[in-house]
């Protein structure tokens, strides 16, 4: 044997085409066309071939609405994680520690201040990555918490919704969370205060039959899913097959459930344009 046969091979890892192909691009879930993950970023997650808005990462989101995306995170209340011990398939706590480590929150909310059009605002927006952007007592005490903010500072307050609903491992704590957010709000309609709520891809379950549908302006992403229960539930309930768009924000406008659909890229400015009359400003 000579060093030509001796020699110690470098340990290479293997790539697998499924792996590049998932780090790399995106497959649209409307048009099926897949998107260089790179570009569909700078199109802040808008479909190049046929305009269909995908979810939007909550720190995008944040960057995308405040005034040269700056903005500071308001330090939320630490509260107990698993208060009924809950456990399925895996403990909840595990959970946590999961989406914890997956999406560097806390929790499926994250509440900012800052500037949109030099207007001082207060955001609360919910992380749909994290476990769905699911309402438990942790995003309740943050819509709260932020609803709180804005009496105090005498501000606007915006909160952007993405959420399967109430969160089943924190049960009858987690249907609680409604009537405090709902609650909340009021708090500031009281005092004269603006409060739009901004849905976004899917806005269902507890937090459509609370918050989210009680803005003095509701204004949704064009294409997004709204509702309550699933459509399918609804069709196997009620025996019968439900239009055409049942359920997306178009349909929901035209039945007086939302006041205006707009494009993600036009979001900032009529948000911004909405402020300025709701506040009365020129």
């Amino acid at each position: 044997m000579n060093w030509i046969s001796e020699f110690v091979r470098p340990k290479i890892k293997k790539t697998t085409a499924k792996e590049i192909a998932e780090n790399l691009w995106t497959k649209c879930p409307e048009c099926g066309q897949m998107l260089f993950n790179k570009e569909l970023e700078k199109e802040y997650y808008i479909c190049s071939f046929c305009g269909h808005h995908l979810r939007l990462p909550v720190k995008k989101r944040l960057e995308m609405l405040f005034d040269g995306g700056k903005y500071k995170l308001l330090t939320l209340p630490k509260l107990q994680d698993d208060p009924l011990n809950f456990k399925d398939s895996k403990k909840y706590t595990d959970r946590l520690r999961g989406y914890r480590k997956l999406t560097g929150n806390n929790d499926a909310v994250l509440v900012a201040s800052g500037e949109m059009g030099g207007q001082k605002v207060v955001i609360a927006a919910l992380d749909f990555s994290f476990m769905g952007g699911s309402m438990g007592t942790a995003v309740g005490e943050g819509i709260v918490k932020a609803a709180e903010f804005a009496v105090k500072t005498k501000t606007p307050l915006i909160i952007v919704s993405a959420s399967g609903g109430a969160r089943m491992q924190e049960g009858i704590l987690s249907l609680m969370q409604m009537a405090r957010t709902t609650a909340a709000v009021t708090q500031l309609k009281e005092k004269g205060l603006p409060y739009i709520s901004v849905l976004t891809d899917p806005t269902t379950g507890g937090v459509s039959a609370s918050f989210a549908m009680l803005g003095d302006i509701n204004i949704a992403e064009q294409g997004c899913i709204i509702g309550f229960a699933g459509a399918r539930v609804i069709e196997q309930t009620i025996h019968k097959t439900l239009p055409d768009g049942f359920q997306k924000a178009e349909y929901l406008q035209e039945h007086g459930m939302v006041d205006i659909v707009v494009n993600r890229l036009e979001m900032r400015t009529k948000l911004i344009n909405i402020l300025k009359l709701l506040l009365n400003r020129q």
